[in-house]
Order: C-alpha cells, then sequence, then structure tokens
C-alpha cells in the first residue's frame, strides 16, 4: 500500500518566469533555494516545508510540457506526493493492481533533497510524482 506522507512540490510552466518568482516571492513570502542552468530552465521556490518549481516554457524541461500556459496550453507540469516510505518493488506491485504503470525510477531534487521517484499518469492525464525520503537507498 502506498502512504503519502505530504506533498513535496508542484511545478509549473510559465510563460515569463520572473513575474512568477516575483509573485511568489514578494506576495507570498516564498524565497528561491535553487536555479538550474538556463537550458534546463527550473528555478525552486521555498514555499515552507515543500517547494514551487517555476520552469520557463522554452527551457528543455518546459518544451517538453506542449504548448505554453493558454487557452490550448496547460501550465502545471506535475505535483509530487512524498511517500512514507519508499520500496520500488511494492509500489509498481500497488500500482499494477489497479492497471498504473510508473516511469523508470530515478533520483531527483525535491523539498527535503535527492530522493529516489517515479512518475504516472492519472485518469486525467495530469502527471504525479511519487518520492521517497531523501538520500534514502533505492530498494
Amino acid at each position: 500500500m502506498i502512504r503519502i506522507k505530504k506533498l513535496d512540490h508542484i511545478v509549473i510552466r510559465a510563460n515569463n518566469s520572473e513575474r512568477l518568482i516575483e509573485f511568489y516571492c514578494h506576495i507570498l513570502g516564498c524565497t528561491v533555494e535553487r536555479r538550474t542552468s538556463p537550458d534546463i530552465g527550473i528555478i525552486q521556490l521555498r514555499a515552507g516545508d515543500a517547494l514551487i518549481d517555476i520552469v520557463a516554457v522554452d527551457s528543455e524541461i518546459g518544451r517538453m510540457g506542449g504548448a505554453a500556459p493558454g487557452k490550448e496550453g496547460r501550465n502545471m507540469d506535475h505535483f509530487c506526493v512524498r511517500l512514507e516510505s519508499f520500496e520500488e518493488e511494492a509500489i509498481r506491485e500497488h500500482l499494477a493492481q489497479h492497471g498504473v504503470v510508473g516511469s523508470k525510477l530515478e533520483m531527483r531534487y525535491g523539498a527535503e533533497g535527492n530522493g529516489p521517484s517515479i512518475y504516472m499518469q492519472d485518469p486525467e492525464g495530469n502527471t504525479v510524482e511519487l518520492k521517497g525520503p531523501p538520500n534514502s537507498k533505492i530498494i
């Protein structure tokens, strides 16, 4: 069984990253925690014990999300839930019992640091990331 501990992060695709950073930092009190190289295009904002990732739509990651935000495009790339524990085989078995296929396991950075994660799709096509404890071993 999968047990969610908390929301880890959300990823928002942006036409104007700096405008979103200004909004989340100056209006909502977030702080810039980390910036990747401009070609990758992720700016991670600290929002309490979670992160809000801003991804430029014209960056490497942003282009993978399709059309830019607007009437025909979406601006949420995915959201991530932090699991209480991460046992890959048990997670995959649980997903398979429900007809869900997860992505390849990778180590990814989240609100608590690097940890194992798997992407999957919900029935409406939204991407959900299942993330394990930081710096945990991949089992």
